[in-house]
């Protein structure tokens, strides 16, 4: 789902509806929704009635074409948007500080970006290859969280990360950084919800599992997607929409008041605790 076009609009609205007006006017940053599950959750929250800021890698055609997919979805303004290359020092404090001035403050965020960077052998994994996955998609995530703490405050206050079923698993070949630095942002997550619950912040996990979005394009093959779907319960694949409910959820705090600490699996029984 690398073509903001592709959006599955009566899904994502389907997700949407049950949140009534409880998100309206939220102040929501999204990283990594330029594409994949990053832009189908911004989309949902934008049909939720949230206001939303989309955070992608670099400008151009897809963080544009993102903005004007939501804004198409949901008859209003195309949403703000911020390129910015979490790799970098000090990338992530400056897209939450920009996010928060666009909205007029911060209810929630959601930690998405992230990636493999490719099948990394871990016997012949460079340093500079290291760094940038542990700085995406472990490092950004506790800068971006950290700078946003100073935003969020009850009821709606609420951070969610995206880990993946990697986490819990290894992943297959290739992936032994990735699926560490999910797992850190899953335990991280919980550590932050038993510092921050006292104030009425809630913190959680959403971990997908295959999800057939242009990451598993690039990183798997149709051969190796094929058997993976026999061999889950739903018997299918799933898509980015079939995750936008668990961060609506999560983020409401009607429905999830008293859920923090929590890493929620959408991985259509592919594993089970």
């Amino acid at each position: 789902m690398s073509d903001p076009a592709a959006l599955d609009a009566d899904a994502l609205r389907a997700a949407a509806v049950p949140m009534g007006d409880a998100l309206a006017g939220a102040r929501v940053l999204v990283t990594g929704s330029s594409r994949g599950i990053g832009l189908a959750v911004a989309a949902g929250f934008a049909l939720a009635g949230a206001r939303v800021v989309l955070h992608g890698s670099r400008t151009g055609d897809m963080l544009d074409g993102a903005a004007a997919a939501i804004a198409a979805l949901t008859g209003g303004a195309e949403p703000d948007r911020i390129a910015a290359d979490l790799t970098d020092a000090g990338a992530a404090v400056a897209v939450v500080h920009r996010a928060a001035e666009c909205l007029g403050g911060l209810d929630v965020l959601v930690n998405n970006a992230g990636t493999m960077m490719g099948r990394n052998p871990s016997a012949s994994v460079d340093d500079a290859t290291l760094a940038r996955i542990v700085d995406l998609n472990a490092r950004s995530a506790v800068i971006a969280t950290r700078t946003a703490l100073a935003y969020l405050k009850a009821p709606l206050g609420s951070v969610i990360f995206t880990s993946s079923i990697s986490a819990r698993t290894g992943g297959s070949a290739g992936s032994a950084l990735y699926s560490a630095a999910k797992a850190f942002v899953s335990t991280y997550a919980r550590a932050l919800a038993t510092e921050f619950g006292p104030e009425g912040v809630r913190v959680n996990v959403v971990s997908p599992g295959t999800i057939a979005t242009d990451f598993h394009q690039r990183y798997s093959t149709p051969e190796k997607l094929a058997d993976t779907a026999k061999r889950i319960p739903l018997r299918r694949l799933g898509r980015a929409e079939d995750c936008v409910g668990a961060y609506l959820f999560l983020a409401c705090p009607a429905l999830s008041g008293y859920v923090t600490g929590q890493v929620l699996e959408v991985n259509g029984g592919q594993s089970m605790p």
